[in-house]
């Protein structure tokens, strides 16, 4: 089992930001940090700051030592995933093999309208979303990528160089749906995100959705990590929050991701990594 933390880049400073990821690295309970690809805040006020994920994640690189770090999850229709790759590829060389490359198939659809970037019926994101892995993973892994689909064409596709972890950055698949996510996650993830579960119940029942897709497609379960996000407002008793973790640890999940709320404070981290580390 391992923890990790979140920080959405909304509603904050860079300052902020800065000073809570150079604490989680000193911090050796906390395995990764992370933070969100959207372009407007998930919480009010809508009309409030937020940082673009890739750029902040290449600071953050710079910035850090030894956790490893991501975005969970970058929306498919935001880029092309040849572009996609080459921006993995240059962060994965950049933090010196430390990356995990966050995929997901897109779903906030205000920022979407107002930018005029087509999203799409739930259909289209996940025909999308299953071309676009597949397209991302042969790029990382292969000298060159053909491929034919209803989104993506490429012709004999390069992506050079490829990353420093071997085969590829691990990729990392948040979603929770049943037919369509959870079966591409089984066919490309080396980990499945869930994001604020109800219940270990509830999270224990969708993966058995995953497991069973993996039996399908003849995959082994238990190549894929899975992690879960826990809401972590700035007056939580760290305490509380670390004994919240236990129940889905001990149902299987294998990280637990506390998302800060904010405001950041990199003075939160000490404490709540007293508490995690009694367990």
């Amino acid at each position: 089992m391992s923890y990790a933390i979140k920080t959405p880049p909304q509603h904050g400073d860079w300052a902020d930001f800065l000073d809570v990821w150079r604490a989680a690295d000193q911090i050796e309970v906390f395995e990764s940090a992370w933070n969100m690809d959207h372009f407007y805040p998930l919480t009010p006020p809508m009309e409030g700051r937020i940082l673009e994920s890739w750029t902040m994640l290449a600071a953050m690189a710079q910035a850090t030592n030894r956790i490893r770090i991501g975005c969970m999850v970058n929306g498919m229709h935001f880029r092309h995933p040849a572009v996609t790759a080459n921006m993995a590829v240059t962060l994965d060389h950049i933090s010196g093999g430390r990356f995990d490359l966050g995929l997901g198939a897109g779903w906030f659809e205000p920022e979407a309208e107002a930018y005029g970037i087509p999203l799409g019926s739930i259909r289209e994101r996940c025909d999308r979303f299953d071309e676009g892995v597949e397209v991302i993973d042969s790029l990382l892994t292969r000298e060159t990528t053909d491929f034919s689909g209803e989104y993506y064409e490429l012709v004999g596709a390069r992506c050079e160089p490829k990353a420093v972890q071997s085969p590829r950055p691990p990729i990392v698949i948040g979603g929770k749906g049943r037919r369509r996510i959870l079966r591409t996650t089984a066919r490309w993830a080396d980990q499945w995100d869930m994001t604020f579960p109800e219940s270990p119940e509830a999270w224990s029942e969708l993966n058995e959705v995953l497991i069973g897709h993996c039996t399908d497609l003849g995959r082994d379960p238990t190549e894929i990590k899975r992690s879960i996000h826990m809401s972590w407002p700035v007056d939580a008793d760290p305490a509380e929050l670390a004994v919240g973790a236990q129940p889905f640890l001990a149902a299987g999940v294998d990280q637990v991701i506390f998302s800060m709320r904010g405001p950041y404070r990199a003075s939160l981290l000490e404490p709540l990594a007293a508490e995690l580390a009694k367990y």
